[in-house]
């Protein structure tokens, strides 16, 4: 074990940790701000995604170096708050459902390719780790799920404005909401 480099590997993990955790705490608040003041559930979700990465990235960080058991709690745990977010997404998906007005479309594409930009890097960076420790694999779950609900914000907008509905906005929010519900199971699964 003396041989093994474990300090500087977990240093590097750090790291990498660290930015991921200020990507998505900056890609959270210029989300959910702008999914608000442009009424776009798929913007608003994928933000307040963001939001429980950025946490999950925490307890990351908390758990290098902490024994498996640790490492295995704390990843059901980023399992259970990932679960939690799907449900109040569907709940959003329903209310707006019930009375909506079209989202701001243009704001739907650029904050979401601005995301997707975050994403990939996250997806990048955490590349080589997702073989890893159990919390390592379900950080990189939560960034390639990330990375697909962006696509689909940028898909609804530019279907929002083409049908002039915001039907679109509708389907990817719930979509999203089924997205983290996945990589909550799998996560779950993966912490057993």
């Amino acid at each position: 074990m003396a041989d093994c480099d474990c300090h500087e590997i977990e240093g590097l993990t750090r790291n990498v940790l660290r930015w991921l955790l200020a990507i998505n705490a900056s890609l959270f608040v210029l989300e959910v701000g702008v999914g608000w003041w442009a009424q776009s559930l798929a913007l608003a979700a994928d933000g307040v995604d963001m939001l429980a990465d950025a946490l999950v990235y925490g307890l990351s960080l908390a758990a290098i170096g902490r024994s498996p058991q640790f490492q295995k709690r704390t990843a059901r745990f980023s399992g259970v708050l990932q679960m939690t977010l799907a449900v109040l997404i569907w709940v959003g998906a329903w209310q707006r459902f019930q009375g909506g007005r079209l989202p701001a479309v243009w704001a739907m594409g650029g904050v979401g390719l601005l995301a997707l930009i975050g994403n990939a890097i996250a997806v990048v960076l955490l590349a080589k780790h997702r073989q890893g420790a159990v919390h390592l694999q379900a950080s990189w779950i939560f960034s390639r799920n990330d990375v697909l609900a962006n696509l689909g914000t940028i898909g609804a907008g530019l279907l929002c404005g083409a049908l002039q509905t915001n039907l679109p906005d509708l389907v990817v929010g719930a979509a999203i909401g089924l997205l983290v519900a996945h990589g909550s199971w799998k996560i779950w699964r993966l912490a057993r």
